[in-house]
């Protein structure tokens, strides 16, 4: 956007603003006021801060008319990445005045400092791994994609004898036990031979990237109470077949990320061993252990730092010199060993919970080791100005985070299609593009469904009150057939706006073919082989295909259009001569968008619209529905 805004600035203009968004270091930064020339402006400065320090002045100087506005204008410099807060006063003919961020970027002009704008400055010379924001990402929770044999105890050091369904179908257990816990001890005994057999579906599907929730050595099915970073789980497999598994991806040009659970381990770990079932000595076990600087006792050896107070997860000293040369910094480093045996990045667990300088020499070391290896964070917020345990988080100014989970984009997704407006779509991803780098921006994980949320298909089709259910109704809750109808309907609309925005849409293993669920455990159910949604599966390789297919929807530039009718949501991606209009229709009724073209074509339905009106092409879009039309022969 480069027009004058309507308000005295907008830091989404290039008129008010240029360049647009996150700068790196370096860029000069020009900044324009435009008060109306009835307001008497005697002058404008702009002020800017720092993260942390105090502001500093820079005035602006007139340099002309625009209109019935002044224009004032200052040019400022960022020494050095960081964070950069800023905002302007104004001093009119009747006072004093402060221009504060309003809604949208646009200025309010406010009698004391208001809210103030943000400015990223990142480092210019990193560089993100730009091959996983172009491509397709596949989450794979090991234990319930696919198998090659059925289940037997396995038989290795410090693993305990584990609840076995031999029965693929089964509903996972969620009942307490005796004890009064949930376990999370029970199997379904996925493979990674399993998912080498299933290569070819994934490439079917376009895949680029197989993205595994932890797969090392640990007590529970999820694996996020890690027993020994260096083993592969024994009942996922070996060291060979993960060896194998990434030798046959890369041949199909996929690549693998893994998880890293780095924050805490496992109650039940070579490291902390509080049962007694590795053969090392742990730290629960002893102050001599070699592992007893890790952990941060209380009262050794019962009274712990965990994670969330969840006794099984006893939470590591990240800046403990050890630790961070066995997961970090040795030449047989956890980070490094992986990444040399195949793997191409990392996915940080909990990232906030990290120091940023453990994650800075953890980049370090994964580039050492490969020098495009991707380093992603869990993080659910803007993670640009992420206040973590009191902290500014410094994620994205250069060797630190090449990507993290957008979890924003999902939440406006979701808010949209369950009878938010597409202004406010618009809104949430336009806050994030404004203050993320571009680089980043381009490689977020795009996703709808996670490990941790509940399946898309059934988030958008259960009532309020079916929350309320207990877990035995959740546990065997499927959407009646009408509700059932709208959902899939509602989820390929998700996935369409998934798809089609910057970023490499990630696809949670089963959500492509109808898989339900509500929270953990009902979420990680078994993926259905054999019993898929055949039409829903049939869309997704479809749109997998156009996202493949469709350079500019990887890296084209991005504009949303008039979001004022609430239920139509309608955007841009343009790269040089080519142009694809996305438009999503979520209301009960058909909507029309005229678009500037003399003919579109639909790339999900083949359905052709010609130049038929003196005013544009009009698009007549269906209830429920969405289109990405590639647009020809402008008619300007």
């Amino acid at each position: 956007m480069n027009r004058i805004s309507d308000s005295m600035f907008h830091s989404r203009s290039t008129a008010c603003k240029k360049p647009y968004g996150a700068v790196p270091a370096g860029q000069a930064v020009e900044f324009s006021v435009y008060p109306q020339r009835a307001q008497g402006a005697l002058q404008v400065t702009l002020w800017i801060e720092e993260d942390g320090c105090q502001a500093e002045s820079h005035p602006l100087h007139w340099c002309g008319y625009q209109g019935s506005h002044d224009r004032y204008t200052v040019t400022y410099t960022p020494p050095h990445p960081g964070l950069y807060w800023y905002y302007f006063s104004v001093e009119l003919a009747d006072g004093l005045h402060y221009c504060a961020r309003g809604y949208g970027g646009q200025a309010e002009l406010l009698e004391a400092v208001g809210d103030k704008y943000q400015l990223t400055v990142y480092d210019g010379d990193y560089h993100t791994p730009r091959w996983f924001g172009e491509g397709i990402t596949y989450n794979i929770f090991p234990d319930r994609f696919c198998r090659d044999k059925a289940p037997e105890q396995p038989e290795s050091e410090g693993v305990v004898e584990r609840v076995l369904h031999q029965n693929w179908d089964d509903i996972p257990v969620y009942l307490p036990d005796e004890h009064g816990e949930i376990l999370n001890n029970d199997f379904f005994g996925g493979t990674l031979r399993g998912v080498y057999a299933k290569l070819d579906y994934l490439e079917s599907l376009h895949v680029t990237t197989i993205y595994f929730n932890p797969i090392f050595q640990a007590y529970s099915n999820h694996r996020y109470d890690t027993g020994d970073y260096k083993r592969i789980d024994p009942l996922l497999g070996c060291e060979e077949d993960f060896r194998a598994l990434c030798s046959e991806a890369a041949r199909r040009g996929m690549r693998v990320v893994l998880d890293g659970v780095f924050n805490h381990t496992g109650y039940d770990s070579r490291y902390f061993n509080a049962r007694g079932h590795y053969d090392s000595v742990g730290a629960f076990q002893s102050k001599e252990s070699p592992y007893f600087s890790w952990f941060d006792f209380h009262n050794w050896p019962n009274e712990y730092g965990s994670w969330w107070g969840i006794y099984t997860l006893p939470q590591v000293n990240e800046t403990d010199g050890s630790y961070q040369d066995y997961i970090i910094e040795d030449e047989d480093s956890v980070v490094r060993r992986w990444l040399r045996l195949g793997a191409s990045g990392w996915r940080l667990d909990v990232a906030d919970e990290l120091p940023d300088s453990f994650i800075q020499k953890l980049n370090a070391a994964a580039r050492r080791e490969k020098s495009d290896a991707l380093i992603i964070g869990e993080v659910w917020e803007d993670a640009s100005n992420k206040i973590a345990y009191s902290e500014r988080r410094r994620y994205f100014q250069g060797g630190e985070l090449d990507s993290v989970m957008n979890y924003p984009l999902r939440d406006a997704i979701l808010g949209f299609l369950n009878g938010g407006t597409a202004e406010h779509f618009a809104e949430s991803m336009e806050c994030i593009r404004e203050n993320y780098p571009r680089d980043v921006f381009y490689n977020l994980m795009n996703v709808v469904g996670t490990h941790d949320t509940a399946r898309a298909l059934t988030l958008l089709g259960v009532t309020e009150n079916e929350w309320k259910m207990d877990r035995n109704g959740r546990a065997h809750y499927q959407l009646p057939p009408d509700r059932l109808e709208v959902a899939l309907r509602r989820l390929r609309m998700a996935a369409v706006i998934q798809f089609t925005m910057p970023g490499s849409p990630t696809i949670y293993y089963g959500d492509e073919a109808g898989q339900q669920g509500f929270e953990d455990p009902f979420n990680r159910r078994t993926y259905p082989w054999g019993h898929e949604n055949q039409e829903l599966l049939a869309f997704y390789r479809k749109l997998c295909e156009i996202r493949a297919e469709e350079q500019t929807l990887a890296d084209g530039d991005l504009q949303f259009s008039d979001t004022t009718a609430g239920a139509l949501l309608r955007y841009e991606r343009t790269s040089g001569d080519s142009r694809l209009v996305i438009v999503v229709n979520r209301g009960h009724q058909y909507a029309e968008t005229k678009i500037d073209a003399l003919y579109a074509l639909d790339l999900l339905s083949g359905e052709g619209f010609a130049y038929a009106d003196p005013d544009g092409l009009i698009v007549s879009v269906p209830p429920e529905t969405a289109y990405i039309l590639r647009c020809v022969n402008a008619a300007d």
